[in-house]
């Protein structure tokens, strides 16, 4: 994922925190709110509850690649900003699982 596609502003991720739709699954929480614009952008956070530095960079990691192969994969039309909270699971389980998660919220993020 190109850093472009990530959102990085405080208010951005605010106004997505707020006003966002949550989503829960198993290896991660995610708000979505839809843009005007056509490009998706990506916020994920790790808590420190979740384990050492290795172990939170790992997890984000992972969860960017998730979305970055479930969004070549969903051709939903219109953009939308993610925020990723991520749990222990995205670090430890099973990645195809996680491309599945991150592409079931795509896909129903305007339902």
């Amino acid at each position: 994922m190109v850093r472009a596609a990530r959102l990085r502003r405080s208010g951005d991720i605010e106004k997505v925190r707020s006003a966002g739709r949550s989503f829960r699954r198993a290896s991660f929480n995610a708000r979505v709110l839809g843009t005007q614009t056509f490009e998706a952008r990506l916020a994920v956070s790790a808590p420190r509850s979740l384990g050492t530095a290795v172990l939170r960079n790992r997890a984000r990691r992972r969860v960017r690649e998730a979305f970055r192969q479930a969004a070549t994969l969903e051709t939903a039309p219109g953009g939308a900003d993610v925020l990723v909270t991520v749990r222990r699971e995205a670090a430890e389980g099973d990645f195809a699982a996680l491309v599945a998660d991150a592409a079931s919220v795509l896909r129903e993020r305007g339902a």
